[in-house]
Formats: C-alpha cells, structure tokens, sequence
C-alpha cells in the first residue's frame, strides 16, 4: 500500500466494474465523479471533519472537485497544500548544499497536529517521475532523509490508522507523455486520464456501488488469509528465492478498513491488494524486482536484493544503485520491510499493459514488499503497546515507507504453517 494509462486499447468490459464506455461521460463529469469517489469512498468524510490536500498545481481542477464533495459531505474546513515540480527542481539546481538538510518541521508539526485533532488526509499524486534525474544524489538522501524525519510524527499517525486518509491521482502532460511516449501531447494526456478514470471505476454506472462490491471481494480474501494463519510466506521465480516471516499476530487487509476513529475508508484509489505485517528478522533469502521504482523523481530499476535475519547485506540495481543505497541508510529500518502484499498477475492494471511510473497503480498490477515503516492496523491486540513491545512481535519501524513490486506472471507463493507448505500463488494467480 503506497503511503502516494491507457486509450482505445483498453478493454471497457471489466464483468466486475459493469464498465460502460468513457464516452457517455464528459471529462468534467469523470473528473466529478473522480472527486466523488476520493469523499465518499476514499475518505468516507463525516460531517465537521476538517480536510487536509496536498496536490501539484496541475491538480487544481480536481482539487475543486473534491473541495466540493468534501463541503457537500458536511466538512468543516478543506485546507489544499500545493506543490510545483519546477519549484522542487529548483532547489537542486540553485540551493546551497547545506539547505538540503532541512525541512519546513513547522509545516509538518502542524499537519500533524491537525491529523491528531481527527483532520482527514487527502494526498493527490502525479508528476514528472523522473524529474530528479541527473541531478545530485547525496542532495536528494540529504533532503528525503530531512524531510522523513519531519513528517515522521504524521506519518505515524497515518500507518497506525489513527485517521481516515487516501490516496488518488491525477494526470498531467509531463506524467503522460513518459507513460505514451509514443503519442502526441494530446492524446497522450487524454489516454493517462482515461488510465486513471478507468483504474479508479469511476467510468461505471454506479461507482459507489460498484467500489462496495470490490471491497467484499477484497475483504472476502483477507478473511481466508487471516483464517489460514501462515507463519510465513515463501516467494520463488526468476532471480527470486525468499521466506517473508509474519509479524506474531499478524492480520490481512485490503480494501475499505476502518481507522482506530472508527471511520472506514479506501487509503488508496484504485487498489487490488490483500497485505499485511511482515516480522522484521525474519525474512531470509534473494527476491529481485520485476517493474521499475520510481521514487521522489528518481529511476531505481532491476533491483535484487538479499535478506539475512530480516536485513538487507547486500543490494544491487542496473539503474540508481546510488539512489538505493542512500535509500537504505536512511535509518536502522529502512533496510528491513514493514509490508508484504499480494496482487493477481489477472488484476485490470496489469492486464492493461501499461506501466504507469508510478507506485500508486504499479503496486497494484504486482505483488510488493516495502521497505520502511509497517501499517500496525495489520496487527491484532495493540490497544496499549509501545513501540517497543510492537517491535518485539515484528512491526518494523522508520522513517521510510517505500513499496516495490515482487509480484508477476512467473512468481510462486506459498503459504508456510507449522513448517507445512500450501500454494497461494502459481503463475502469479490464486491458487
């Protein structure tokens, strides 16, 4: 689960979405519908509840969109914090090298006291996702690592489930043109948007309805999960060979879940994943990449790495190696993973063929781990218990939360109880 293309070729026929075809709508009334389903499904906002957005300025008309569902819904205060790609490359152009240590904490104590006081958190993604290349890499750790640990205290809050929150995204012409880049300006906007409408079952005749029944179907996967108790699960394939230990008393989720305020809500727009918390020291083995990462504007690509006793030794990528070392020194942590989840090789993104750059909807065509921070939600019985004693059961803990996909049409997975072997996955699909 992220802590955030397609035209004519795309199948509008999807059996579960009821998809009709994107031409009974106009793009404003997808964009409405968009702006609907990110309230009233993603956040689930009740009324007096103040909102939190963050979005790039291409992002504008869907902000309005949301804004105006989230009034409707009886929202106290939208608050939208804006972000502009040619102000952040900026900074690595110009800056001194010493700024690239600090990070706006005030900005990031406050949104953390809103999210404390039971503000909602809406993040809209999209950007140009290789807008860092070629530029500093001790720049960029120095400033993730800064501005990590500034917003620790919020995104605590976020992967405990202490508030509602989602994630959804929208297009724009740099994001498009490398998604198509094979397709005018125009048209390669036009089929990101389409991607993205279609990804997020807006394009359906009812698409309340139709994200309720993806959730039972969701739901209904975790509970077999949960009801199978695995102590761990193994993943084999081309440069993979690995057991993920499971946290002690780990729960399975996906889906809708309901957040310790007691509000449920979809943290991401779209997803097709089941997860949960892997144990810390308990992952031993080689697992390779199967799609690009793209993180913070950087290209990480045919990463494989080796875990002993929960921790990476050693870790090599064809492309960014410099990038995903100072990744992996960003905290004792972020070496170790604090997610595993399991996506269909057959789920509609993938099926699409399309790589999307980005983490949001590329998590939900594969199977992933993340590196970093694990979701406590995914524990049972934590009323109480204190960073350390979570840890002791397994829950890792950082400043990072990054997911990169495992998952595809050549991985194996097993479930393993009592060292008994069951299959979950061959081929990429459920057994």
């Amino acid at each position: 689960m992220i802590y955030a293309h397609f035209i004519s070729h795309i199948s509008t026929k999807n059996p579960e979405c009821n998809t009709v075809s994107q031409t009974e709508f106009s793009h404003e009334q997808l964009l409405d519908r968009l702006g609907e389903v990110a309230v009233r499904i993603g956040l689930n906002l009740v009324p007096q509840q103040q909102l939190l957005i963050t979005a790039s300025l291409d992002a504008a008309p869907l902000v309005r969109r949301i804004t105006e569902h989230a009034y409707r819904a009886g929202a106290s205060l939208v608050t939208t914090f804006f972000n502009d790609d040619e102000t952040t490359l900026a900074r690595y152009q110009y800056a001194s090298p010493e700024s690239f240590d600090v990070a706006n904490e005030w900005l990031a104590d406050g949104i953390a006291r809103a999210y404390r006081e039971g503000a909602a958190r809406l993040a809209i993604t999209g950007g140009n996702p290789t807008l860092l290349k070629g530029q500093n890499p001790d720049y960029i750790q120095r400033s993730s690592k800064a501005s990590s640990k500034a917003n620790r205290p919020a995104m605590e809050i976020i992967t405990q489930f202490a508030t509602n929150w989602t994630i959804v995204a929208a297009a724009n012409a740099i994001w498009a043109q490398q998604v198509f880049p094979d397709l005018s300006e125009e048209d390669a906007l036009k089929a990101l948007w389409q991607g993205i409408f279609t990804s997020s079952r807006v394009d359906t005749q009812d698409p309340i309805a139709t994200w309720k029944n993806h959730n039972k179907q969701l739901h209904a996967r975790s509970s077999q999960l949960n009801e199978q108790r695995f102590d761990a699960l193994a993943f084999k394939g081309p440069g993979t060979d690995i057991t993920i230990g499971l946290a002690d008393g780990h729960l399975w989720a996906g889906g809708a879940e309901e957040t310790k305020s007691g509000i449920i809500c979809n943290p991401n727009i779209p997803t097709e994943e089941v997860f949960t918390t892997p144990h810390c020291t308990r992952v031993d083995g080689v697992i390779s990449s199967t799609k690009p990462l793209f993180h913070q504007g950087s290209l990480i690509d045919g990463i494989q790495v080796h875990f002993k006793e929960g921790k990476i030794i050693e870790a090599h990528a064809s492309q960014g190696q410099n990038v995903l070392e100072r990744i992996l020194d960003t905290d004792e942590g972020s070496r170790r993973i604090g997610e595993v989840a399991l996506v269909p090789h057959s789920s509609p993104i993938s099926q699409s063929g399309i790589l999307y750059r980005n983490t949001l909807f590329d998590e939900n065509a594969s199977s992933h781990i993340a590196l970093g921070q694990s979701y406590t939600k995914c524990l049972s019985d934590t009323d109480g218990q204190n960073e350390d004693q979570l840890l002791r059961r397994g829950a890792n803990q950082s400043m990072i939360h990054i997911d990169w996909m495992v998952g595809s049409g050549q991985i194996d997975v097993d479930g393993i109880k009592n060292g008994q072997s069951y299959p979950l996955m061959r081929q990429g699909e459920w057994v």
